[in-house]
């Protein structure tokens, strides 16, 4: 019985074990990959220190903007992670036997994206080190009254919820065991109201300023979830399209597919209709109130540095709209893709330079100082999804292979 014992204990160290050493072996293909995600990883690293040696002087913030690409980053990630839930939904919910087999997927999403989104309020503090100022005990969290305290809460709350479910069913499934369901499906419904929860009290940390009429919507969080609905599916979509070219699973990928471009067509008609109503308001009853989505439809008084993007943004997302409700779409692998790759782009730009930048300008004392930003910060952007993206391809490896049979104790202990 003792040495049952200890091969179960002994079990855990040895599946991180050799999912490390599975996780640096591959082909040519991926040794390429991973090595331009690592250089773009590195000089986003290098970018960052002389950040914090010079300044945040060194990107286009200022007194009147001091959120810039860094939170319009950290905003989108947030729904990009709570978007990973659709693959939930179906599964656990709805008990679609397709997308139970490849939920894993937009688990292991949910990790990647969470971790970015930290990344990138890491970055954007000044000094990052005096962080532990708001470490409970040695420090204040300010919580309940500090809105920012809630969205540090859920989100870890949340990335704890979705490394508990994915880490558990990986190693069950390496262990060669069936999961338990008391183990791991209360804290799957439980992710489903939180991803909704993260999204929401993002969009509380803006819609609670009463200083930014921009932001002050009721509509603000309902308009963050349908948005997240779209990009979660869209890069499911995308992954799943690489996993099925590269024959990584050994199931129908057509099914999930199917069932989330039906969801993207609903979710991304919804995101254009209310940003139609945001615009709607502001322009019909103009006012003061009205000068921030002035300035950024239309620019105000020679100022019109966020024009062109959000244009693009609204070309993208009517684009993607069109693309995804045509029937060809279903049978067209390449204009999925570009649907695809549209929605994501469309709405990062309206989440981020559409959203966040126009909240700070004009300043509350109807200054115009406009932002734009450096090459540092697209330096250090790309660096933060080059991690990402590392961390995302690394999971999935290790993740599929369990899933495939590869990477199995039994297997490994014969060998």
């Amino acid at each position: 019985m003792s040495d049952e014992k200890n091969a179960q204990k002994a079990s855990y160290p040895r599946f991180l074990w050799e999912s490390l050493k599975y996780a640096t072996e591959g082909s040519t293909v991926f040794y390429i990959w991973m090595t331009i995600l690592t250089a773009f990883a590195l000089v986003g690293f290098n970018s960052w220190v002389q950040q914090i040696v010079n300044g945040l002087g060194i990107t286009g913030m200022s007194d009147h903007v001091s959120w810039g690409l860094y939170i319009a980053n950290f905003t989108f990630m947030v729904g990009l992670a709570a978007g990973a839930v659709m693959m939930v939904i179906p599964a656990y919910l709805y008990h679609n036997k397709k997308m139970h087999d490849v939920v894993i997927v937009g688990e292991l999403l949910a990790i990647s994206a969470i971790i970015m989104c930290m990344l990138f309020v890491v970055v954007d503090l000044g000094r990052p080190d005096r962080v532990w100022h708001m470490i409970p005990v040695i420090g204040n969290l300010h919580w309940p009254n500090s809105m920012l305290a809630w969205d540090i809460i859920v989100l870890n709350g949340y990335i704890l919820l979705n490394l508990h479910i994915a880490g558990y069913l990986i190693y069950m499934r390496y262990k060669g065991e069936t999961a338990n369901k008391k183990m791991y499906l209360p804290f799957v419904f439980i992710s489903i109201g939180w991803a909704i929860s993260i999204h929401t009290v993002t969009a509380f940390l803006y819609s609670g300023l009463g200083g930014r009429p921009f932001w002050n919507t009721a509509i603000l969080a309902p308009r963050f979830i349908a948005s997240a609905f779209v990009t979660g599916p869209a890069v499911i979509i995308a992954t799943l399209m690489i996993l099925k070219r590269q024959k990584a699973l050994k199931v129908d990928f057509d099914g999930p597919i199917q069932t989330l471009i039906s969801i993207m067509r609903v979710t991304i008609l919804i995101n254009i209709f209310m940003v139609i109503a945001e615009a709607f308001t502001q322009f019909y009853t103009k006012g003061s109130h009205a000068v921030p989505a002035e300035y950024l439809f239309f620019g105000h008084h020679g100022h019109a540095a966020l024009v062109p993007w959000i244009w693009s943004a609204v070309a993208l997302n009517v684009a993607a709209a069109a693309i995804l409700l045509t029937p060809r779409v279903r049978k067209s692998p390449a204009l999925l893709l570009a649907a695809c790759s549209m929605a994501f782009v469309g709405i990062w730009i309206e989440k981020g330079m559409g959203l966040i930048i126009p909240g700070f300008v004009p300043s509350t004392l109807h200054e115009f100082v406009e932002y734009l930003p450096t090459v540092t910060e697209w330096k250090i952007m790309f660096g933060i999804f080059a991690v990402g993206l590392l961390i995302y391809t690394l999971l999935l490896k290790v993740g599929l292979a369990v899933w495939r049979g590869e990477l199995i104790a039994d297997k490994n202990s014969a060998e």
